[in-house]
């Protein structure tokens, strides 16, 4: 990446230099000037940023032509959104205000991600569900595929095959073909992430026995189970599955999570509705 000094040197560092000194020279004769809309200093640090942010776009480091470039779209997109926010664009504007809003939700799930349960509180959802994460839990269960379509007739298929086990149709009769057999019986959680695919294995582990579920997605379209029996094993250590343990914490909890948060920023306005 280019020197500091040697991005100095550039014809655009020049044009850049020229404009504040033509900004100092009118602030020193007394014309009204807003510094906040009209001075923009570009720094060392941020010609770098904009260096390393296309580095990573394109996998080598860009030439001083480039980085000429990178500085005057910089510029340009400034400029643009100063004199936006000086003609009020900003104001009472949709789209505006659902961007800034979903920057906001997303620095504040960032902030939610940041939080670290205490053991209990892992320990007390490991209790929970122990079979999930015991590496030695075994399946046997029964299925009728659906093979891959459009999201439209998947739901519509998936629809038909519900109503026709509901009215008591063989389910072997259902669905369609596929290599892997319509029965499994002490299949281990390990073989069926093999087979299946690791979101069918995670879903049979929250599946009550003895109903059909679904539809579940697999790496080969979609499938009704219904689980016959469950065989879990010893129960696991909090220490051996805390990750996957954590992971389903942030996943359950981070609706209300949120809410809690939101609540907390909601308390510190008032709010006056008028009523029509």
């Amino acid at each position: 990446m280019p020197s500091f000094l040697s991005i100095l040197r550039e014809p655009l560092v020049h044009f850049l230099l020229a404009g504040l000194a033509l900004f100092g020279f009118f602030a020193w004769r007394g014309d009204a000037v807003d510094p906040a809309s009209r001075a923009i200093v570009i720094t060392e640090r941020q010609v770098q940023q904009l260096a390393a942010n296309w580095a990573r776009t394109w996998r080598r480091t860009p030439t001083a032509a480039e980085i000429d470039g990178l500085i005057r779209d910089y510029v340009k997109e400034e400029i643009y959104y100063r004199e936006g926010l000086r003609l009020g664009l900003d104001q009472d504007d949709i789209i505006v205000r659902r961007r800034i809003r979903a920057k906001m939700e997303f620095l504040a799930r960032s902030e939610l991600e940041s939080e670290v349960p205490d053991n209990a509180t892992l320990q007390a959802l490991l209790d929970q569900r122990p079979g999930k994460y015991a590496v030695d839990t075994r399946y046997s269960f029964d299925q009728i595929y659906l093979t891959a379509q459009d999201p439209q007739v998947e739901r519509d298929r998936a629809a038909q095959i519900r109503a026709r086990l509901a009215s008591g149709a063989d389910w072997r009769m259902l669905g369609d073909r596929i290599a892997l057999p319509r029965s499994a019986d002490n299949i281990e959680q390990t073989r069926l992430t093999s087979d299946f695919g690791t979101e069918f294995s995670a879903a049979l582990a929250n599946l009550e026995p003895g109903e059909w579920a679904g539809p579940v997605p697999s790496g080969f379209g979609q499938h009704f189970v219904r689980i016959r029996a469950v065989r879990t094993g010893g129960k696991p250590q909090l220490a051996d599955v805390r990750q996957a343990v954590e992971n389903d914490w942030r996943a359950m909890t981070a609706t209300n999570r949120e809410a809690k948060a939101f609540q907390a920023l909601l308390d510190s306005y008032s709010i006056m509705i008028a009523q029509p």
